[in-house]
């Protein structure tokens, strides 16, 4: 009957040991992602004055945040001192839904950075928008 008590309590003691196993990796992405969504939601988005851009093309580059998560690229076209066309040049993902061009196209129409953003994305979003800023800030 020893034997058997033994036998349970070692493999309680392995469970343990793989659970702590598991959850030292899950606790630490875990950590990285609040950091990341911390950092995220400060992003400002203010720094462009839409009333004053000259006309041209302008690349803007968002870094994407401490671990570079929502990096991105577009293009930015001015024209008549209205920013006319916003490409994506990389690290920018659409869903498959046209999220992302409706996300420049409000840009576009509001000619502002005062936009809704993309519903479940809102982070990611902001990202996308620091980029045009960026752009945008050669322009003014």
């Amino acid at each position: 009957m020893k034997k058997k008590g033994k036998g349970k309590m070692v493999g309680w003691i392995i469970l343990l040991v793989v659970l702590t196993a598991a959850g030292i990796p899950a606790g630490i992405g875990i950590s990285k992602l609040n950091k990341e969504h911390n950092e995220a939601r400060i992003v400002s988005l203010n720094g462009v004055d839409f009333n004053n851009l000259e006309d041209g093309e302008y690349i803007g580059t968002y870094e994407g945040g401490m671990y570079k998560w929502r990096a991105n690229t577009v293009k930015v076209t001015v024209s008549g001192g209205k920013v006319t066309e916003i490409e994506p040049v990389s690290g920018v993902v659409d869903q498959g839904n046209g999220s992302t061009k409706m996300l420049y196209d409000r840009v576009i129409a509001n000619q502002s950075l005062m936009v809704d953003t993309i519903s479940g994305a809102t982070l990611t979003s902001k990202g996308y928008l620091k980029a045009v800023e960026i752009a945008l800030s050669q322009a003014n």
